[in-house]
């Protein structure tokens, strides 16, 4: 991870580990296998402690709603605080998702954010309803992930910069993810 993180995912390769952790060359190969089966492990890892983190800040949070909104800043947060490791954890083409303790974290990771988002819509979605989404509770998850992963994305990219600079003095990434977060709740209808 401190690979990673200092040297970015070109610099992470098994010798690059074997250095760090002061090992011979070999030895990330024979616990491993390949790259691939390194970067999925730390992946795994990763999953763990970013559906860690959501579940820690849900839980700060009684109302359904509150608890999907500290979700998402807690998704915001992991991301700026490990870049390079949530970088790895959306890049699939890098990854054997079929490796158990990876697909075991990443399922747990996309059932916490099904999970949020339905209770966020008065519905408890678990176990078997997971396996058979409508196309409203499907369309309700991806829009949620969508809009928290796309800023995460274009802040990680520096691409909110301008409309960061833009906003009030004493404004910044905090409120205006909670702002979008906001303007997404569905409103009742005005009388």
């Amino acid at each position: 991870e401190r690979v990673l993180e200092r040297d970015g995912l070109p610099g992470l390769t098994l010798r690059a580990v074997a250095r760090e952790a002061g090992v011979s060359h070999a030895a990330p190969t024979h616990h491993f296998g390949d790259l691939t089966g390194l970067l999925s492990e730390l992946a795994a890892i990763g999953f763990r402690r970013f559906n860690a983190a959501m579940i820690a800040a849900g839980n700060t949070e009684t109302l359904p709603l509150m608890k999907a909104m500290a979700r998402a800043k807690a998704y915001v947060a992991y991301a700026q605080a490990r870049p390079g490791m949530y970088g790895l954890m959306f890049r699939t083409e890098r990854l054997d998702m079929t490796r158990p303790s990876l697909h075991e974290a990443a399922t747990a990771s996309f059932e916490g954010l099904a999970t949020a988002v339905s209770l966020s819509r008065n519905e408890k979605l678990t176990g078997e309803t997971l396996e058979a989404l409508s196309l409203d509770q499907a369309a309700a998850i991806a829009r949620a992930w969508s809009l928290v992963h796309g800023f995460t994305t274009l802040l990680l990219d520096g691409r909110l910069k301008d409309i960061l600079h833009r906003l009030p003095e004493g404004t910044g990434v905090d409120q205006l993810l909670d702002a979008m977060l906001r303007s997404t709740v569905s409103r009742p209808p005005a009388v």
